[in-house]
């Protein structure tokens, strides 16, 4: 079937972008917010103050804690409110153990698959991070250890991995804010060893430092959830 002959030919083989809803902005500020922790757990989200912040109606702001209700980042009170999603122990747990696999493997596969570039980014990565740490900059500092993870899972080479790897990050990345500065320095000469490893194709030792390393974060949380 042919075009309309005022329809020009150029269009035949494009889709018109459509702008991104409001309410995925917002979910997406909202998120970011519980993730750095500007939104603790606990945290009463009041849709007027939300709105304000953001400089948007209450109507995006409504349906986005629907949205991060169902993702778990929010819980609904009845006659109470939304509330910043407190995490359990068990929860925490479960989840920073799928990611001590993915990222064992990660890591392992990352050894087998290096290559001069992807280690040189992690390096640079890793200058950042310790620069950070040096300036007591949690942000940045929290922000290239999931960087740092994220080139590992992608040298990696292995796609379904990554996909699996990234579903959790960010919640990884919401339990490792509040635990990256009493890592501090022990958690990044884990990461100089771990790339070291990778650099050299050491698969077995950098699945072995990986999982040290993962498991070093869960143990910090737990034990700070506890305390």
């Amino acid at each position: 079937m042919s075009l309309p002959s005022n329809v020009p030919q150029a269009a035949s083989g494009r889709q018109v972008a459509r702008p991104v809803p409001l309410r995925e902005t917002v979910y997406d500020a909202i998120l970011e917010m519980i993730i750095t922790g500007e939104l603790a757990p606990g945290r009463h989200l009041v849709e007027k103050e939300l709105a304000e912040m953001l400089g948007v109606s209450r109507q995006p702001v409504r349906e986005a804690l629907q949205w991060l209700k169902k993702d778990e980042w929010v819980d609904l009170r009845p006659g109470y409110g939304a509330f910043v999603h407190s995490p359990t122990p068990e929860e925490a747990d479960q989840l920073l153990g799928v990611r001590t696999l993915l990222e064992a493997e990660s890591a392992r596969l990352a050894a087998l698959h290096s290559t001069k570039e992807g280690v040189a980014a992690l390096k640079q990565t890793y200058k950042r991070g310790v620069a950070a740490l040096k300036a007591d900059d949690v942000d940045t500092v929290v922000s290239a250890n999931a960087e740092l993870h994220t080139q590992i899972t992608a040298m990696s080479g292995n796609k379904i991995l990554g996909e699996l790897a990234e579903q959790v990050a960010r919640r990884v990345r919401w339990y490792h804010t509040p635990v990256a500065k009493s890592r501090g320095k022990k958690s990044w000469d884990e990461h100089a060893a771990l790339i070291d490893a990778i650099a050299k194709g050491d698969a077995d030792l950098a699945a072995r430092l990986m999982r040290e390393h993962t498991e070093h974060t869960r143990e910090s949380y737990l034990e700070r959830a506890e305390d």
